[in-house]
């Protein structure tokens, strides 16, 4: 069973975005390098996400765990999906991948799988 993993959020300009969601939600900013970092909830609590560098997808997208990716992708498809270009390794177990549901709306997916 899946879950919710995390949000992404693309931006234009990281200080103003940085700036604008602490003073209106009161979420704490770590930068990832110079193009993204994420955003926590206040006090620990709810679903954490990342401000990065509007690229490929121009809107928020929200990032689900799945205990495997294509197998997740499989079932998808079958339900009238796509997936949205390829698997990509973030290190020696993570992996994600962005995924159109049947509404054409994209999200991710996440997993932790031992690279083959």
């Amino acid at each position: 069973m899946a879950k919710m993993e995390h949000f992404e959020i693309p931006v234009d300009d990281l200080p103003r975005a940085q700036a604008f969601y602490k003073d209106v939600l009161g979420f704490d900013y770590t930068p990832w390098g110079d193009e993204m970092g994420v955003i926590r909830q206040p006090e620990g609590e709810g679903v954490n996400g990342d401000l990065h560098i509007r690229g490929e997808l121009p809107h928020p997208t929200v990032v689900f765990t799945v205990d495997r990716i294509e197998d997740t992708v499989a079932v998808a498809v079958a339900a009238g999906g796509e997936q949205v270009g390829d698997i990509q390794q973030l290190d020696e177990r993570s992996r994600w991948v962005y995924l159109r549901d049947s509404e054409g709306n994209v999200i991710g997916l996440y997993d932790e799988v031992a690279a083959d």
